[in-house]
């Protein structure tokens, strides 16, 4: 790291471009764990090559799963549910790989271990290891490192899913139901945000041909198995939040190709605060262009609860309006990479920025911001987030500029084509 940082292209007019955000991190790994579970070789076309997505296939390795993550389409050879057990997994910093991992390897007769780096290790785990317990499998602690000694298949049957830290357990329990050995019942107890992700992964695994049906309290899925797929991924919809804040904040316009009304995604709901806010909106199935030009902005009273990762890059746009912002249900920000809540905060101080934290809420006061270095606490969506306000604001640099490997290795690059 640089005593200065990688510094921040100031934009001296206001943008007008279209890009392609790199493939959905969440619908990468969701699709790599069920092709995994499927009998026989599913292929993935446009996914995201990062650090996540990259741990979670290095890790299907150690299951067993043959994986081909080289050039477009990436190619998995999955054994019908049939895992191994034995090896240490590395999840890196990716919560949600680690989350499907536990249930995978719960599902592998005998030992695995499931390591994690950063904060992974103290972000919670044991709504999925409550849920192996209830199936019969030994873990040995709810946190990683983590040691899951299973049997063999689950057996099923009705098992109760605390969500209440993260939708991200409900995710893990769902995708291995299908290759257990009875119909399985799922039951969603204290999920309240990020019940959008649910729906992508849903959408996945009826792609691969689940058989899934609603309940009142959460799902019934079949014991019916996966079928291999060839599924295109759809660009990521928590990294399109930056070009459009970038538009907002310039009074530019930017057209998000890929990403429509037809997405799944939550974090595409950042495009509609964009527009309570005064920006204009305009979507088809396919894409999505937000023109901020002669927009004066104005703050926003929203909850985000189901859409909190992309709360970072509204935050950041807010100081630029003309009156207060308040931005509530971000709770689950406070267990990810860093607490993002402090980190958003400090960082935004850090430029002169008027912000407070009320509860699990950021209120947002128009500021008149300055340049300085900004420390990313080891957090992509920090570092893209606060960049937004750089290309406004001259000076800004940001710290550890690699930690956007995570998820877009390749956002300086598209920073810099803004400014060229």
């Amino acid at each position: 790291m640089s005593e200065t940082g990688r510094a921040v292209p100031f934009l001296d007019s206001p943008i007008d471009t279209t890009v392609r955000p790199p493939g959905s991190k969440s619908e990468t790994i969701r699709a790599l764990a069920a092709a995994a579970l499927a009998d026989g070789r599913s292929h993935l076309y446009s996914p995201l090559r990062a650090e996540d997505t990259e741990a979670m296939a290095m890790a299907l390795r150690v299951l067993g799963v043959e994986t081909v993550s080289e050039g477009d389409p990436w190619a998995v050879d999955g054994g019908g549910g049939r895992l191994q057990a034995g090896g240490t997994i590395d999840a890196v910093e990716s919560g949600l790989s680690a989350r499907i991992l536990i249930a995978m390897a719960g599902s592998a007769p005998g030992t695995t271990r499931i390591e994690g780096r950063g904060r992974l290790p103290a972000r919670p785990m044991a709504g999925i290891v409550d849920v192996l317990r209830s199936q019969g499998v030994e873990v040995d602690r709810d946190h990683l490192p983590i040691e899951i000694t299973g049997r063999g298949n689950l057996w099923g049957g009705y098992v109760t899913v605390d969500c209440s830290a993260s939708s991200q357990f409900a995710t893990a329990a769902m995708l291995v139901a299908p290759v257990m050995e009875k119909p399985v019942v799922i039951e969603l107890s204290g999920l309240s945000g990020s019940a959008g992700y649910l729906e992508g992964t849903l959408s996945v695994m009826r792609r691969f041909g689940a058989d899934i049906e609603p309940t009142m309290t959460g799902f019934e899925i079949a014991n019916t198995g996966y079928t291999t797929a060839d599924m295109v991924i759809e660009p990521d919809a928590s990294a399109a939040a930056y070009p459009m804040a970038i538009a907002a904040i310039t009074g530019g316009t930017v057209v998000i190709d890929g990403l429509g009304r037809d997405s799944w995604q939550p974090d595409l709901g950042v495009a509609r605060v964009l527009e309570q806010m005064g920006c204009r909106l305009d979507q088809s199935a396919t894409r999505t262009v937000l023109d901020g030009s002669g927009t004066d902005l104005q703050g926003v009273d929203v909850d985000m609860s189901d859409a909190p990762d992309g709360a970072l890059a509204v935050a950041v746009v807010a100081l630029f309006a003309s009156s207060p912002s308040t931005l509530g249900g971000l709770s689950s920000l406070r267990h990810k990479e860093s607490d993002r809540l402090e980190a958003i905060t400090s960082e935004m101080r850090r430029l002169g920025g008027r912000v407070e934290v009320a509860g699990e809420s950021l209120r947002v006061e128009p500021s008149q911001l300055r340049g300085g270095v900004i420390d990313p606490h080891g957090d992509h969506r920090i570092a893209m987030a606060m960049a937004c306000a750089g290309t406004a604001v001259e000076g800004v640099s940001v710290a550890s500029p690699h930690v956007v490997d995570k998820t877009w290795p390749d956002f300086w690059k598209f920073l810099d084509l803004l400014s060229s």
